[in-house]
């Protein structure tokens, strides 16, 4: 059983007038990323690794995530191809996983992060993954480079502002 947790990074500062690459998160966003990665950890889901675009708000998003799980963030694998990735990206990314992980979770960006995440379950539709959104789909498969073939199911969609949690 292989899980994906799908995650755009936290709320981005937009007064910031330099390359976009370099956009840092602002308050809210530093204040969102811990409280849903409690979130997961409330769910007791534990993550095998934290994938990222090296992007600085999409990087210091997936570092949140790590300190709050208590995870070394040296580990987080960097792959420059989810910035601002197109859906058929993320299957790439996600073929080449290693297969002793269980569980990974990518931080990425919009629009393609909700284009991909639409594709994942054919009876869930999300209009707009919000900043900080996760979505989590899991496949009865034992190699990642099935994922994108295999039927997957609907295990979550959680966001800051959900009271729902």
């Amino acid at each position: 059983m292989k899980t994906l947790l799908i995650i755009r990074h936290a709320k981005s500062d937009q007064s910031f007038f330099g390359n976009d690459f370099e956009r840092p998160l602002n308050e809210r966003g530093k204040k969102d990323a811990p409280l849903i990665a409690k979130r997961l950890l409330d769910r007791n889901i534990i993550i095998d690794a934290f994938v990222s675009s090296p992007a600085k708000r999409a990087k210091k998003t997936a570092e949140l995530f790590c300190e709050t799980y208590k995870k070394n963030i040296d580990d987080i694998i960097f792959i420059t191809t989810l910035y601002h990735a197109p859906a058929r990206e993320f299957y790439e990314v996600i073929k080449n996983l290693d297969d002793g992980l269980d569980t990974v979770a990518i931080f990425a960006h919009n629009p393609g992060i909700t284009y991909f995440v639409n594709e994942l379950v054919s009876d869930v539709r999300i209009d707009n993954m919000p900043t900080c959104a996760v979505f989590s789909a899991q496949a009865n498969i034992s190699h990642w480079k099935e994922f994108a073939k295999a039927t997957k199911e609907f295990l979550f969609f959680d966001y800051p502002k959900n009271n729902l949690g």
